[in-house]
């Protein structure tokens, strides 16, 4: 059960492709995008959306399979790079979000968020990184055993039958503080079949590792191409106890985006907004300029 205390919005949907795309649609003002990745869904950005819109036009969709979307077979939709950043460009077409775009993105939502850019560069103003990627595994940074087991038959299962990645991921993904019982029953709530789970699934084995790998030469182009955004403003925060996006993948951003506004949570993990859900808020409604006199 999803608290309506905790997610109190509206649900909207656009049919992208033939499926229902749900989307948070709260405030007015500049358009910000916030994208979420896996295994979470619109849920993660909850507090954010509060904070920023009374400011901002906040959107929030949830992707294919995640979330309050539809949660289609594979005969039905490509669970694919590709499709995700194909389905957001058909989704903010839809909305007419074609110019000022503050981009907030978190795990797959990076990778993501970062391929509509690159499709679409005169159309950001901003962006927000939170533990995520959008270029390919630095030299030196092997591919995370656990993600690698979740690739494996065995792994597969543990996902689809006992929903392992979401529900680890409930426990395991913040550091500083203990999640609340309702958070993680609410970062869990969509993936409670066989069948919802699919998507989980599909994320972790869609990662592009090597030639060859459907989207593997996307994000070859996509990074060789993140130099046109030296000069858009970029806010980077991170979460050090994160054993998939680390180190190595913060150093790579900061290589990248030597002027980007950096800041390290040593004390906290992967689902960084959860550790840190008031220092980001205020990091973020500072960072695109709003007063944030009453939030």
């Amino acid at each position: 059960m999803v608290s309506t205390a905790l997610y109190p919005f509206q649900s909207h949907f656009e049919i992208i492709g033939g499926h229902r795309y749900h989307y948070i649609e709260e405030g007015n003002g500049e358009p910000v995008v916030m994208l979420h990745g896996n295994p979470t869904w619109s849920f993660y950005y909850r507090e954010l959306v509060q904070k920023l819109s009374p400011f901002y036009h906040c959107l929030v969709p949830d992707h294919i399979g995640c979330g309050y979307s539809d949660k289609p077979g594979d005969k039905e939709y490509s669970y694919t790079l590709e499709q995700r950043v194909n389905d957001l460009e058909q989704f903010l077409q839809r909305k007419n979000i074609t110019t000022n775009i503050h981009l907030v993105l978190h795990d797959w939502g990076g990778i993501i968020g970062m391929a509509y850019a690159h499709r679409h560069p005169g159309s950001i103003k901003k962006i927000v990184v939170m533990n995520t990627a959008a270029f390919h595994l630095p030299e030196g940074k092997p591919f995370p055993i656990a993600l690698r087991l979740a690739r494996t038959w065995p792994g597969a299962f543990m996902i689809r039958a006992f929903n392992a990645f979401s529900g680890i991921a409930a426990y395991e993904g913040a550091k500083r503080i203990r999640l609340p019982k309702e958070v993680r029953q609410g970062l869990v709530a969509p993936y409670n079949s066989w069948k919802n789970r699919i998507a989980t699934l599909r994320f972790v084995q869609d990662v592009p590792l090597k030639p060859g790998d459907p989207g593997y030469d996307m994000v070859t182009a996509m990074q060789e191409n993140l130099y046109r955004f030296r000069k858009t403003p970029m806010l980077i925060a991170w979460g050090m106890k994160d054993m998939v996006f680390d180190r190595h993948i913060l150093d790579k951003w900061v290589c990248y985006f030597p002027g980007a506004l950096v800041h390290r949570f040593e004390d906290s993990g992967h689902y960084i907004l959860e550790d840190q859900q008031e220092a980001i808020g205020k990091l973020v409604i500072n960072f695109f300029g709003a007063s944030h006199e009453t939030v």
